[in-house]
């Protein structure tokens, strides 16, 4: 690729060359491709099924998790649900990296968390697999965003279509594009 005006030069075949992935995981991918239409074909009340499946292919799934059948997951074995969290409709987990969920933790529909980027400092730009931590007790709105890195504390709202790029501490309400806090939650009396 040229070199710009700026002297910054793409390495793009470099990129394209670098492994990315081990050969295991690899291998995996190529197998939940076939595995992931357990979860897709079935139907809409079939939590316990979809718990199984997840598990077989290295999900950590604590008890009573509710994933639904449109539910995207990229590499479940990078994942892990806490007991009683709830992943709705068309959720998209982009899980390169280990992306972790609290007990009791919701994700609305169509909501995506993604742990994957590049080094964009880097003309190769690498992959990056940043992980990602949703607190317990958590509800991420619709259409929210997470981004690689990010931390969500406990108890947290995400407001829908949120874009959250920086971590955010506990008990805090965020919205927006950048998110930004909005408020805070008190305890019920």
């Amino acid at each position: 690729m040229k070199n710009l005006e700026s002297g910054w030069k793409s390495d793009i075949s470099s990129n394209r060359l670098a492994s990315k992935y081990s050969g295991s995981e690899q291998s995996l991918r190529v197998l939940w491709a076939l595995g992931i239409w357990l979860i897709r074909l079935s139907p809409r009340p079939c939590f316990g099924w979809r718990r199984l499946i997840l598990r077989l292919f290295g999900a950590h799934v604590g008890r009573q998790v509710r994933v639904y059948s449109s539910t995207r997951i990229a590499m479940p074995w990078n994942v892990e649900l806490g007991d009683f969290s709830a992943l709705g409709e068309d959720v998209y987990i982009y899980s390169l990296g280990r992306v972790s969920i609290g007990a009791g933790a919701t994700l609305s529909y169509r909501s995506h968390l993604c742990a994957g980027t590049h080094d964009l400092n880097d003309p190769e730009t690498p992959l990056l697999k940043p992980p990602i931590d949703i607190g317990s007790n958590v509800w991420v709105g619709t259409e929210a965003f997470i981004g690689p890195g990010v931390t969500i504390g406990d108890a947290v709202v995400v407001g829908a279509r949120a874009v959250v790029v920086k971590n955010v501490p506990a008990m805090q309400i965020v919205a927006g594009n950048p998110a930004r806090v909005i408020g805070t939650r008190r305890c019920g009396s």
